[in-house]
């Protein structure tokens, strides 16, 4: 687990992020609550200098359950807390959502969940399951951040393609008119059916569209490229990485069937890096991987836009 996990619960296993501990069944908002460990508020405080000289235009963000100090911010801060997080999942998808996963990073300073969608899609033939994330931050580092994710169930591999034709994240810094704001991730988030829809017709013409050895072999080094004065050591890491990479595209059990073209290749891209050892492991690498579910993962975005441009 990531040094920097402070709580969380996971269903049944681990998620494709790496992170978590297991619980038997999804439970509700409620339990979420509890078990993710974020059953807490955040209550914010005057600033006062060494001194006790109140601090202008500053408040302290202030966990109530060990008044750990999570952020200062400026008094036009607007707190999210976890349980309006929750709330707005329930409302957005409705009665009965069970989440998959929910913790706390970073002593409580950033949070996120996780909660599958009720509806499965068969797109390409292959079942697509679309998750909600929701991330925020108690620090003031950063923005409130929802995002739907599909990730195809033989694999785990996760497609969140950047699309041209559909949205599928959302955005909102914490000042001005909060409420407003969340009714408006709630309209944007509504549109998911849309985002799968155009997904599941990008996923067609990707199959459609065939790909050659040589094209899946100049692609891969366009996305882990050599450079000129690479040290023998470097050269030796690019290369395996280059070796891994073309192998989930042509050995990966559950692409025998797909064919060789570019939803094969993004597939197996995705595998990559979703699934891959990297080069040196960091203290916050699956934080990072986790994080990428709601910002789209780069890797996978270039060879997306690789071969809608052959």
């Amino acid at each position: 687990m990531s040094a920097n996990v402070e709580t969380m619960f996971s269903v049944r296993e681990k998620p494709w992020h790496g992170l978590g501990t297991i619980v038997m069944e999804a439970p509700t908002s409620a339990e979420a609550l509890r078990l993710a460990g974020l059953d807490w508020m955040v209550v914010q405080e005057p600033v006062y200098t060494g001194y006790n000289e109140m601090v202008k235009g500053y408040k302290a963000n202030v966990r109530s359950s060990d008044r750990k100090v999570l952020g200062v911010v400026s008094d036009r801060y607007k707190v999210v807390q976890n349980t309006d997080a929750f709330s707005f999942t329930d409302e957005l998808l409705g009665k009965g959502v069970r989440y998959e996963t929910a913790g706390s990073l970073q002593e409580g300073k950033k949070v996120w969940l996780l909660a599958r969608l009720p509806r499965e899609y068969i797109i390409a033939g292959e079942r697509i399951s679309p998750y909600l994330v929701f991330s925020n931050t108690h620090d003031g580092s950063g923005s409130v951040k929802v995002a739907v994710t599909p990730v195809r169930v033989v694999c785990n591999n996760t497609l969140n393609l950047a699309l041209d034709t559909a949205k599928r994240s959302f955005s909102m810094i914490h000042t001005g008119n909060i409420r407003d704001k969340m009714q408006e991730a709630k309209d944007t988030l509504f549109m998911a059916e849309q985002y799968m829809d155009s997904l599941g017709i990008e996923f067609e013409q990707l199959r459609r569209q065939k790909m050659t050895d040589a094209q899946v072999k100049e692609y891969i080094g366009l996305l882990l490229p050599m450079e000129e004065d690479a040290t023998p050591v470097q050269s030796k890491n690019i290369i395996r990485l280059r070796k891994d990479m073309e192998q989930r595209y042509y050995d990966a059990p559950d692409l025998q069937k797909v064919g060789n073209n570019a939803y094969r290749f993004i597939n197996a891209v995705s595998d990559f890096a979703t699934h891959s050892d990297p080069l040196r492991r960091t203290a916050n690498y699956n934080e990072n991987l986790f994080a990428r579910t709601v910002d789209g993962n780069p890797l996978i975005d270039k060879a997306y836009q690789l071969v809608k441009a052959a």
